[in-house]
């Protein structure tokens, strides 16, 4: 079974560490010290099982495991924490165990027997997204490494056949979510323009109708209008006065 180690504590990672050496079967791939490393380590190494801490800089364990969800082969997850407050969040994310700090020898054996049943249990590598609070950052992967891009840094999300195309302060990156969900989960900060187009609100700075009668809206940092479908101008001019 292979294994990422994800905290921000060096100290914990080591007990981790000292612990599965005394486990058959086991090979520690990775180590990560924030939740973006522990994604990028996931991306690479395609290990069994992370074990995750949940209170990190950056991106907490949390959001982390949502992310997992956008991975091909999915890691079994177990978080390891100082806190027991979180248990309810953990599984709603899916986790297969919660081993409360300092971890004892015989709760992390039990965790991995857990994490061996799951992960032979899906052996065509398929899971069931995992729930929970709104994420901070949309997950774009590259070539088998993955990008980070935080949602308000994103300027507006255009539909392209079965991919969406976000658009974002330090370039464009394509993800593999629907339009409609992310203006689900996203309803707070986007706003419809068009049946194939999310603009962030403080992105909008204006209504603009063309001589052909096209109505287009005007972006802070946009590099060409975008087209606004009829339906959508009402919504969008009321949107823009209360800006």
């Amino acid at each position: 079974m292979k294994i990422v180690i994800a905290d921000d504590e060096p100290l914990a990672r080591e007990r981790l560490r000292q612990l599965l050496a005394d486990e058959a079967g086991v090979e520690v791939v990775a180590e990560a010290g924030d939740g973006q490393e522990a994604l990028h380590a996931c991306a690479e190494h395609d290990p069994d099982l992370l074990l995750l801490d949940i209170a990190m800089p950056r991106i907490d364990g949390l959001e982390v495991a949502r992310h997992l969800k956008d991975f091909e082969r999915r890691p079994v997850v177990v978080f390891c924490t100082a806190y027991d407050a979180h248990a309810l969040s953990a599984f709603d994310a899916e986790a297969v165990d919660y081993l409360v700090k300092p971890v004892r020898q015989e709760r992390l054996a039990s965790a991995l027997q857990r994490a061996r049943a799951l992960a032979a249990a899906r052996g065509d590598g398929t899971a069931p997204a995992a729930a929970g609070k709104r994420r901070t950052h949309l997950c774009a992967r590259l070539r088998g490494s993955l990008r980070l891009i935080p949602i308000d840094e994103v300027r507006y999300l255009q539909a392209e056949e079965k991919y969406v195309v976000v658009h974002h302060a330090r370039g464009q990156d394509l993800i593999e979510e629907s339009l409609k969900s992310l203006e689900e989960e996203f309803g707070e900060r986007f706003v419809r323009i068009h049946r194939n187009c999310l603009v962030a609100r403080d992105e909008l700075v204006e209504l603009r109708r063309s001589i052909d009668g096209q109505v287009h809206a005007i972006l802070r940092n946009g590099d060409r209008p975008l087209d606004v479908s009829r339906r959508c101008v009402a919504q969008l001019r009321a949107t823009i006065r209360n800006l």
